[in-house]
């Protein structure tokens, strides 16, 4: 019997026919790879990227800011401090300036020495020296020969400057001058009176008439 050739070639026709989209399909696949590869690297980069930032973030910007807050709440601490020791030292020197200010300009002739010697102690600098001058060459001699007495007042005062070692106060003073058996003298005046902190106390440097 002699063999189908027909069918042989039929089939071996079917096959090459089947076969042909195969290496089609398999010539494609390169071009997916590649672009898959491309994908692959470039997502693999992000994170890559995204871990340097990380980085920068870690040991750059966030010292940084801490550094920042760290200088803010310093600047801010010293601010609040110095303003409370302006304020207590403000109060403070408006309070010495309204005593050492009635002690200075009150005595009575008794006594007017022991008074005035003590109200040298509450000045410093050059105006203690002028102070002590005209106490014991004019005011002293004075009030005991012609019985002078003197009382002084503050109505009001206010402090114009102050920091922990100087102060300016502004001082308003009523002061009545008795003459022996004369009628009593009242005087109304204003002095700008400037304190230096000596130790614990304010003593004051200056005492000009405004």
């Amino acid at each position: 019997m002699t063999p189908d050739v027909s069918t042989d070639v039929t089939d071996e026709t079917t096959e090459a026919a089947e076969a042909e989209p195969i290496e089609e399909s398999e010539a494609a696949d390169p071009t997916a790879d590649a672009e898959a590869t491309e994908t692959t690297e470039e997502t693999g980069s992000a994170p890559a990227r995204r871990g340097g930032w990380t980085r920068v973030v870690a040991f750059a910007v966030l010292p940084a800011l801490a550094l920042g807050l760290a200088l803010g709440a310093g600047y801010l601490k010293w601010r609040d401090n110095t303003v409370r020791d302006g304020q207590v030292a403000a109060a403070s020197s408006v309070q010495a300036a309204r005593e050492s200010t009635i002690a200075l300009l009150s005595y009575t002739p008794d006594k007017v020495e022991q008074q005035l010697g003590a109200a040298r102690d509450l000045l410093t600098g050059q105006f203690r020296d002028s102070y002590t001058s005209l106490t014991n060459d004019v005011v002293i001699p004075g009030a005991k020969e012609k019985g002078i007495a003197a009382v002084a007042t503050v109505p009001a005062a206010a402090s114009v400057s102050a920091t922990p070692q100087k102060a300016v106060v502004l001082v308003f003073v009523n002061q009545t001058v008795t003459v022996g058996q004369d009628a009593p003298t009242d005087t109304n005046s204003s002095v700008r009176v400037t304190l230096e902190k000596v130790g614990n106390r304010w003593l004051i440097s200056e005492f000009d008439p405004v």
